[in-house]
């Protein structure tokens, strides 16, 4: 039988490595180990896949005039019902990162692709997932790398690569931008093929070799015949590159850092963490699950509990999960993607090539005030089969006095560990119903009843906002 400590612990790390997890799976997993389950986690194609037949079929607009929505609903279905959930969290932290939008893209369908892209990399070597960032259709178009020729650069790519998938502002040169742009010249979209009558077809990537520039160049001290791969290799072996995915990793999963645009003048909150991460990556030869790895059996993960401030994203998916009514393709999931908009975060159309601000920043009056709402709403509703499983859950315990009461709907909700001001106000809910009864019907109504309101309150409570 695990302990509580145990359960905590793991508590905290599927709010991390996935988006929260009901009591009951935080028991098996806690009982398994946390070591365990961190290897379990990290080993994504050990577990089942989401069933992409039933999928197309849900979401058959994907590629229609429906499909800004109906792609954004198609990957919180995914971040619902996933049996990987760090692959999930991994495709949101580089999308993230790796910022790509539909205002420009306009091609709702090959942003799912760079997602699954992500998915499929996004684990592994991160030079092999620049180069195949590089080549991803969405990114050239985004950052009009197919506008870059031998002989007329664009260097939109260049800079952003260096300036915010990599390196970081301060550690390059203009002139080391343009070599890097002209090394790029010749990677862009093979010719689209006309829409009619058969509808739209996914881009494609094309090198092409006479539009590319291959003179001598010199890029940050290295000089050659360069060319985009070689590039890349020479960027991922850079100090700053290791200390810049270091502290996005550390910002995702650990704890909320300043906003990025500073990071060149406001040092790491906890540098010797940064470092761990840095001696990860290059032990590991520039490997992104060994570095994941590192992160989550560290000590700076460990006691870094409810740090950060969680993303729309997360705060809605973690909230549906519970709910449990969103296990199987349905009408809804077009509302949740809504939601995250609403709360800030519309997926697959980050703001700009900056990304959003995170931190506090996703908790400014009015989307403080729609997350409240949401949650309250959702938890609150003791019609869904996840909160009559939590109801379920807190008679099987035969929950009766106020302080047991407070203490197993904050189980039930994935083990919420909350302030003592916090826990008061709970408190002096649950006494002022009187506890719970579940000796007869009605008073297991009644009973009921209460649960949804001690769950919406503990839905808008501010350390319900952390994660």
């Amino acid at each position: 039988m695990p302990s509580r400590d145990d359960i905590a612990l793991m508590a905290h790390l599927m709010r991390r490595a996935g988006f929260g997890a009901p009591y009951a799976e935080l028991e098996a997993r806690a009982a398994k180990g946390y070591e365990a389950t961190v290897e379990e986690l990290l080993d994504t194609e050990a577990q089942p896949a989401v069933d992409e037949d039933i999928l197309y079929r849900a979401f058959p607009a994907l590629e229609g005039a429906l499909a800004p929505v109906a792609n954004q609903a198609n990957w919180v279905y995914r971040m619902i019902n996933t049996q990987r959930p760090l692959e999930e969290k991994m495709a949101l932290f580089w999308h993230q990162l790796f910022a790509t939008g539909n205002s420009k893209v306009d091609n709702p369908p090959e942003l799912t692709q760079q997602i699954v892209m992500f998915r499929q990399h996004g684990l592994g070597s991160f030079p092999n997932l620049l180069v195949e960032l590089a080549k991803n259709p969405a990114m050239v178009y985004w950052l009009d790398n197919n506008g870059n020729h031998n002989g007329a650069i664009n260097e939109n790519w260049g800079r952003e690569l260096l300036e915010l998938f990599s390196m970081g502002v301060g550690n390059y040169s203009e002139d080391d931008i343009k070599e890097a742009s002209r090394a790029f010249t010749g990677w862009t979209i093979a010719p689209k093929i006309p829409r009619n009558p058969l509808g739209r077809f996914y881009w494609s990537f094309e090198y092409r070799p006479e539009d590319h520039d291959d003179e001598e160049k010199t890029f940050l001290g290295t000089s050659g015949r360069l060319n985009g791969e070689d590039i890349i290799d020479i960027v991922v072996r850079q100090p700053a590159t290791a200390k810049f995915l270091a502290r996005h990793l550390y910002n995702f999963f650990v704890a909320d850092e300043p906003q990025v645009p500073s990071w060149n003048i406001t040092p790491p909150g906890d540098p010797e963490a940064i470092e761990t991460l840095i001696k990860a990556y290059e032990d590991s030869n520039y490997d992104i699950r060994s570095m994941m790895r590192v992160l989550f059996l560290s000590d700076f993960f460990k006691n870094a509990r409810y740090a950060r401030v969680k993303s729309p994203a997360e705060l809605v998916i973690g909230v549906a999960r519970l709910a449990g009514n969103y296990n199987a393709p349905r009408p809804g999931f077009q509302q949740l993607a809504f939601e995250c908009n609403y709360q800030g975060q519309e997926l697959l159309n980050p703001p700009s090539v900056e990304s959003w601000h995170t931190g506090a920043e996703w908790i400014d009056g009015g989307a403080l005030v729609r997350r409240v709402n949401f949650a309250a709403n959702i938890l609150g509703n003791t019609a869904l089969p996840g909160v009559q499983a939590i109801v379920g859950g807190l008679k099987t315990r035969n929950v009766q006095s106020a302080d047991e009461f407070v203490d197993g709907c904050l189980d039930m909700v994935g083990h919420l560990e909350v302030q003592e001001s916090t826990r008061n106000e709970l408190l002096a809910q649950a006494q002022e119903g009187g506890g719970l009864r579940w000796d007869t019907e009605e008073h297991a109504r009644e009973s009921e009843k209460q649960v949804g309101v001690m769950l919406a309150l503990i839905a808008a409570s501010r350390d319900y906002q952390f994660g």
